[in-house]
């Protein structure tokens, strides 16, 4: 399929549109229908929602759905299934698992979660204290996981878990697909200072998972959860919605609202950061499409990290000029703080909703403090932070 040409591509979705009207069908008939024509993930293999094709090239499809105003869009469905879920049961999974997982995490049917940074171990992703210990043909594990984007809501969640404590810490990490109706499972909300609770604490008491839900070899967790992060960082620094999409349009939408408003002098100063910002989220979205073309079938490399980073701090600065602009009713979350639990990843409400939210992207999927270690690290060439538990046994770290 790596002939097809980009017009045989846009035809192929009008056809899919006019096969399945996505204004008369529900989300799970038009989605499966585009999964099974291969325009889901068309770096997929065939068969298995994609086309064998660039990963670049979704961004033609997606652009024809968009003319076509369809109304399920992947951040609204399953952002975390399908941009890490998926990628990751792809490369890591049984031919078992992707049979009974891609096409549901592509419809919306099964919703995922992540399930890696615990209370005393965010950045440190590595050391992680929680614990599968074998018992048969399944694992019992025990432990406590924070953070966790859409739990509440998730049908699956990736799970990584020690099962090798005597072993220096990467090496004894094992992977999982976890049911998150298991008993044992037990999800509380983390409200943030948007009023709603999207993140949750999660409690494992005895959970057991059957060992044919492992992802890869035991004690090889890690290298899976590196697929995981990697992807994350393309999901988070990516999603723009396209040129002058994402966060830059409702600072455009802001900007054309209140601009007739401002006074000479401020009209002139407000216009040119307006316009600075609109070209750094141009450059961003242009620096993504070349991290996802060098992205092979799911395996993204560190360019996720500079679109990850980039796109953190330029959210903030978007929705604070956004804010700016608004003047004094800038000051006002109309909505108040009811206190109420979020369905969806992302706030796309009122300007001071997502100035809110943005607060969290220097945190969330590594802090900008990681992000310029990988970089430093990894692309630059420069020397690694001194490492005192390197080649150590995680079970002689001291707690």
């Amino acid at each position: 399929m790596s002939d097809i040409t980009d017009t045989e591509l846009r035809q192929r979705t009008q056809d899919l549109i006019d096969a399945v009207d996505p204004h008369a069908a529900d989300q799970f008939t038009f989605r499966g229908a585009q999964y099974d024509a291969g325009l889901a993930m068309v770096h997929f293999p065939e068969g298995k929602g994609g086309l064998g094709l660039s990963r670049s090239k979704q961004g033609i499809i997606d652009e024809v759905l968009r003319d076509a105003k369809v109304p399920y869009h992947d951040l609204m469905i399953n952002p975390i299934g399908i941009g890490m879920g998926a990628p990751v049961v792809l490369n890591h999974g049984t031919e078992e698992m992707h049979e009974k997982h891609l096409r549901k995490i592509f419809t919306g049917e099964d919703i995922w979660c992540q399930m890696f940074s615990e209370p005393t171990h965010g950045s440190d992703v590595a050391g992680i204290p929680s614990r599968g210990v074998r018992d048969g043909d399944e694992w019992i594990v025990n432990g406590q996981k924070v953070w966790t984007t859409l739990a509440h809501v998730s049908n699956y969640g990736m799970l990584l878990t020690r099962t090798n404590p005597d072993v220096p810490k990467h090496n004894g990490l094992s992977y999982f697909i976890l049911d998150m109706k298991a008993p044992g499972v037990e999800v509380r909300p983390l409200y943030q200072i948007t009023g709603e609770a999207e993140f949750n604490e999660v409690f494992l008491t005895d959970v057991r998972i059957p060992d044919d839900q492992r992802l890869s070899d035991e004690g090889d967790g890690w290298r899976v959860a590196i697929t995981t992060l990697m992807n994350e960082r393309v999901a988070l620094g990516g999603g723009s919605g396209g040129k002058g999409g994402g966060p830059i349009r409702s600072l455009m939408n802001t900007w054309m609202k209140k601009k007739d408003d401002l006074d000479p002098a401020t009209h002139q100063i407000m216009r040119d950061e307006v316009a600075r910002l609109w070209s750094e989220a141009e450059i961003l979205r242009l620096t993504n499409q070349r991290a996802k073309v060098m992205a092979k079938t799911g395996q993204a490399g560190p360019g996720g990290s500079v679109g990850k980073l980039m796109s953190a701090e330029l959210n903030q600065r978007i929705f604070e000029l956004a804010l700016d602009l608004e003047g004094p009713d800038g000051m006002l979350h109309t909505s108040g703080y009811p206190m109420t639990r979020s369905d969806e990843a992302h706030n796309l409400g009122e300007i001071s909703g997502q100035f809110l939210r943005s607060r969290a992207n220097t945190i969330e999927g590594g802090t900008s403090a990681i992000m310029r270690n990988i970089l430093g690290e990894r692309v630059l060439g420069l020397p690694g932070d001194v490492r005192v538990d390197k080649g150590v046994n995680w079970s002689d770290i001291p707690k």
